[in-house]
């Protein structure tokens, strides 16, 4: 038999490269044009404020480790050396390009272990640290259009949610302003430690939130403790 023969079943058995580029594709638009549908029913000035909305233009990182992480930034990010492939797309005023890593272009990438492929530590690998929002997606059948559907609502509203917790806080904690704004922008980052750490600080350590706790879920305990004084 040749050599052909011997790779035939290999081959067949993995995934088409371009198959599984159009499925990333077609998730980010689906997210994307999910969000923006959504938020169409607020007010101009505060649509306007909502992070895919105010950024005009985000690059979506699509970096495959042991799940699909699908970063996006405002940051300018290069393209894979070699064989780079990217794709552009747009709807109403929001533009986006996805680039498209693995460990083939991005070595680190195949080096976290099964307890290090965390959030932070894809970004770290991908060297943003500026996310207008990280998705973790299961590879396969966590590519679907309603899933698409589902994270798109809940990114919409979770960046409405934000956004508005932020403004109350201002409120009220005016002589805490500068901690304030240091915590909302960590929610919007995604720096979870750093957000729990100035959270303890705001509420006098009444709140001090658990390791893991998301920065948008320290943000909202911040709030209450200071409407409940």
């Amino acid at each position: 038999m040749s050599d052909d023969g011997d790779d035939a079943p290999e081959a067949a058995g993995r995934p088409d490269p371009e198959a599984v580029r159009t499925a990333v594709r077609d998730y980010v638009w689906t997210v994307h044009t999910t969000y923006l549908d959504h938020v169409r029913h607020l007010p101009p000035g505060e649509r306007a404020t909502l992070p895919l909305v105010a950024a005009g233009h985000v690059t979506v990182a699509a970096a495959a480790s042991r799940q699909l992480h699908l970063v996006a930034t405002t940051q300018r990010l290069l393209g894979p050396t070699g064989t780079a492939v990217s794709v552009d797309d747009e709807y109403l005023d929001c533009r986006w390009t996805v680039w498209f890593y693995d460990p083939s272009v991005l070595p680190a990438l195949g080096v976290l272990g099964p307890a290090e492929d965390e959030s932070d530590r894809v970004c770290r690998a991908l060297g943003i640290v500026d996310t207008t929002y990280h998705l973790e997606v299961s590879p396969g059948g966590g590519l679907s259009a309603h899933h698409a559907q589902h994270s798109g609502v809940a990114l919409a509203n979770q960046h409405a949610q934000v956004l508005r917790d932020v403004d109350r806080l201002r409120h009220a904690l005016p002589r805490d302003l500068e901690v304030v704004e240091e915590l909302a922008t960590c929610a919007r980052l995604g720096l979870d430690r750093a957000a729990a750490l100035l959270a303890a600080d705001l509420t006098d350590r009444r709140f001090v939130p658990l390791r893991g706790t998301p920065g948008t879920d320290s943000l909202a305990a911040v709030l209450a403790d200071a409407t409940r004084r």
